[in-house]
This record gives C-alpha cells, structure tokens and sequence, in this order.
C-alpha cells in the first residue's frame, strides 16, 4: 500500500497523515474526513511506525523498514513507514518494490509536478520507462495521491470556529473575522493564536478586542474594514472605524501606510485571473495569497483611476502632515479618509500648494 500526501497546508497534511496512520495500524478505511475536528496527532506513542527524511536517509533504510526484522516479529502486524520531505527521493524504483505487508506513506509539504494521469494532453510514457517524478512513480505502483489543498478565504471562519471548538474555546462572532482577517488561511498559525487566546481568556468568552489585544496583524484587519467602507464610499462607516483604530491607540502614520498598502493589495487583486495569480502577486508584494484573494470582491468596484486618485490623496496626506499644515494629524487623517470617500471639499493637495507655516 503507497499513500502520497502533498500540498502546501504543513499543519492540515500533518493532521491528515495522523487520522491515515491511525487508520492503518488499526485496519480502518483510509479515507479522509472532517480535519477541522482532528486532534493534532503524537506519532511518536504509537507502536508499528518508522520515521525517514528523504533528505538524509537512503532508499535501502527505508526498505528495511518495510521489510520483516527476525524471528520476533509478527507476520500480521501492522507496519507503517512514513518518509517525509518524500520530494527529495532519488530512488523512485523504492516505491513500486516496497514490501506489500507494510504501508508506504509519502509526505510532501510543497506542490508537486503533475502525474501523467494529470496530463492528458501529453504523450503517453512508454510501458517500460522510468517515472519522471514522486507522482507518476506513486501513480505507475497503484498508490493513493492526496493533494492536501490550502483554505480559501470562504473557509477560514469555519475553521477557526470548529478549532476553537475542539480547544474549548468560546470566540464571539466578530472576534472569528477578525482573527480570520488578521491571520489568513494560515493554519498553524491559527492553532497557535486559538490556544494563546483561550489561555488568556481563561474560560471567558474571546471578543473582537481581545483578538486585536493579542494577535499581530490584527489591526490590519481594521484597516481593511477601513478600505472596504471606503470603496463602497460609505463615510459613516469609515469615520467611525477610524474612530476605533485610533482610540485603541494606533498611530496615524501606522494607519496611514496600511491603508496606502491595503489599496496597493487592491489594485494588484483587480488584475488577478486564478490562484495562480493570486500566489505571483503576493509575492511581489511581499502579501499573502489570502490577503489578495479576500479583495477580489472589491477590487472588482475600483478602477485603475480610483487607485491613482487613492495614492495621491495618501502622498498629499503624509505630506501635510511631515510639513505642519494640518491643525493635527488626526484632521489630516480623517479629511484623507472622507477625500477617498467622494466627499466633496475634503481635498487635502490643496495644502500642499500654499507655504507650510513657520512653527
């Protein structure tokens, strides 16, 4: 039996690769369920399994693993024997010899070159030639392949909200956005910052402004509640989660370049066509791809104009307020705010025409 796990998602492979174990050792049906409801698996306490590096191990100590060890053993009993970093094996013959009493479970935490299976538009391999890759090696032995694939934008809530149910952790409606927001479809991350928030919460239920308190980023989960209201020129709403950003003590130069950034995310997500894209982009932007994925919906109402306009009253902004023209930089900010709004006379480049006063 040969399983390939692979994908980008570490901590959903590895829970993935608990429940097959378990399922293995005990004689269980291998197939997936729910992950979001897994335990994070201690693959050490369990007896019958052998661990390898592809990076460090040959394929000959990896056969032997497989393989019966002396008179002792016990001819039925279950042997599991997982090779992690499996992309870095040399010896893809290995598979298709490996013993059939035990299983050979392959673990890839990055994106793998497709199978042939995959490729229909190519020519077909000739019957007695080498696999070309992990894939096609796994494929030609009869193997399962499992692509463990990254969350979306849409699925992150519910995964916060059934770990924090798992961990016992009670979280309010807007505190599950706003982690959502602050953290993405990191799901280590996400495990991390639900036990951190109920240990601090102490059985108390977890609110919005705990998360903001406690987890990095969260602010930009604001300011991207900021852009939103800003797009859809909804002033009310602008002015008043300014209002909050600023009395939870964030300063307006802070405010000011996440909003410039988050406008920056905008436009690159109103050119994005596929996953794909969103990856391209966020790196070149030093982004995440679920940062660019979650503006999609309102990149599509900016246009390249409202960008434009969005940069020079930002630029027109900061420049005021370096230069002292402003009564305070709060005014400055909140003017910056209602200009990209559409409020009419709210216009700060006005400013940067006259002499800056002499303080």
């Amino acid at each position: 039996m040969v399983f390939l796990l692979h994908g980008e998602d570490s901590f959903r492979t590895r829970l993935r690769l608990g429940e097959l174990t378990a399922a293995l050792l005990s004689g269980a049906p291998a197939r997936s369920t729910d992950l979001s409801t897994l335990a994070e698996p201690r693959l050490g306490t369990l007896l019958g399994i052998t661990r390898h590096d592809a990076r460090i191990d040959t394929a000959g100590a990896i056969m032997l693993s497989g393989q019966a060890q002396g008179l002792f053993d016990v001819l039925d009993e279950p042997r599991v024997v997982i090779v992690d970093h499996a992309e870095a094996l040399k010896d893809l013959d290995l598979i298709a010899s490996f013993p059939r009493e035990a299983a050979l479970v392959l673990v890839s935490v990055e994106r793998l070159a497709a199978g042939r299976a995959r490729r229909g538009s190519q020519r077909t391999r000739a019957p007695n030639a080498p696999a070309a890759n992990l894939l096609e090696a796994v494929e030609a032995a009869g193997g399962s392949v499992e692509r463990i694939e990254r969350l979306g934008p849409v699925d992150v809530p519910g995964w916060i909200s059934a770990r924090a149910r798992l961990h016992g952790v009670k979280l309010e409606p807007d505190a599950v956005g706003t982690l959502a927001s602050a953290v993405g479809g990191d799901t280590e991350r996400i495990e991390q910052e639900i036990k951190k928030l109920g240990a601090y919460a102490s059985r108390a239920t977890v609110t919005a402004q705990d998360v903001r308190t406690l987890v990095s980023g969260a602010i930009e989960a604001d300011v991207f509640e900021l852009t939103q209201a800003v797009v859809r020129k909804d002033a009310r709403t602008a002015v008043a989660t300014l209002d909050r950003l600023l009395a939870d003590g964030n300063a307006v130069q802070q405010i000011l370049a996440l909003l410039l950034w988050q406008f920056r995310v905008l436009l690159f997500a109103s050119a994005m066509r596929s996953s794909a894209d969103a990856e391209r982009m966020a790196k070149a932007i030093r982004s995440s791809p679920y940062a660019i994925q979650r503006a999609t919906a309102f990149a599509r109402r900016v246009t390249r104009a409202d960008v434009v306009h969005a940069y020079e009253t930002i630029y027109a902004t900061d420049q005021v307020i370096k230069t002292g023209r402003a009564e305070s930089d709060v005014a400055a900010l909140t003017l910056c705010v209602l200009d990209l709004c559409g409020v009419a006379n709210a216009d700060l480049r006005d400013m940067l025409l006259v002499e800056a006063p002499r303080r």
